[in-house]
This record gives C-alpha cells, structure tokens and sequence, in this order.
C-alpha cells in the first residue's frame, strides 16, 4: 500500500513502552509525528530518535506529539528509551501489521543481500487524522527539523 498526503491517516492502536497504549484516535486534535524506524538502538535510528528528542519542545509548542514505531518489542523500546532518555512514545508493531498499512514494510538490501525490513519513513498527521505529509527512505541529518517545519505550517 501507498500512503497519500490527503488520505484518512489508516488507524493505529499499539503497545507501547513502560507497559502503555497508543492509538491515533486517542491523539484526535493533536499533529502526531508517527515515524517507523528499522530497530532499536542501531546508529541511524539512535541519531534520530536522538534528533527528535532535542527538538522534542519545539514540536509540543506547535501542538505536536512523536511517536516512534518498530518491530521490537516493548521490553527493546523500554531499554532503548531508558538508554537515551527518550521522552516519547516507542510503539511495538511486532506482527507488522501497521508497517504494512503505511507502506514501509519493504525489500531491502545490504551487502548483495536482500531482505524485508522497515524503510525508515516519517508520516506528518493533523488533527483530523489526515495525512499531510509523508517523507519515504529518511536520511538522518536535518530529518528533524524539516518534519519540525512542515508541523509549523500546519497551523
């Protein structure tokens, strides 16, 4: 499946760490920032958790809140979280079923091998549970900041 910017945002209800629950009906009224990432503590996804953590004030002024989303399981979210004093929410999607409603749930190479995991992807929701805006195979550095803008321009 392909995700539309304009398209009802497909519904998420998760595990979280710390034993927790998330689901985008809960978040209504609020900008979520649902970004998928390939696996916990690994040295792209600790560079952009770590990215939105620093900013992490600039998108609650703008009326925003982040949401992390992996295959691990929510013990791996809960020690990730605790080693970089992640101050949002880490979901567990283990069966991939929301990975696969986002459309992030790709082949992948490595090596000259190939494999299925999660193309890193970040998806802008508004309020109303719309899409906005949908950045597929995420390169790190200044990632953050440009979500950061797009959330800004929402209101």
């Amino acid at each position: 499946m392909t995700l539309a910017v304009g398209q009802p945002a497909p519904d998420v209800s998760l595990p979280t760490d710390g034993g927790g629950h998330v689901s985008l009906s809960d978040l209504a009224g609020k900008a979520v920032v649902l970004y998928f990432y390939p696996k916990d503590d690994t040295s792209g996804c600790t560079k952009e958790a770590v990215a939105f953590k620093n900013a992490l004030g600039d998108f609650e002024a703008a009326g925003a809140v982040i949401v992390g989303v992996s295959k691990d399981p929510v013990t791996k979210h809960d020690t990730f979280k605790a080693k970089y004093d992640l101050p949002f929410t880490l979901a567990s999607d283990a069966d991939g079923d929301v990975c696969e409603r986002y459309g992030v749930w790709k082949e992948k190479s490595m090596y000259g091998k190939t494999y299925m995991g999660i193309e890193r992807t970040t998806v802008l929701i508004d309020g109303a549970g719309v899409v906005r805006h949908v950045w597929p195979k995420v390169k790190v550095p200044g990632h953050a900041e440009a979500v950061l803008e797009a959330v800004r321009g929402l209101g």
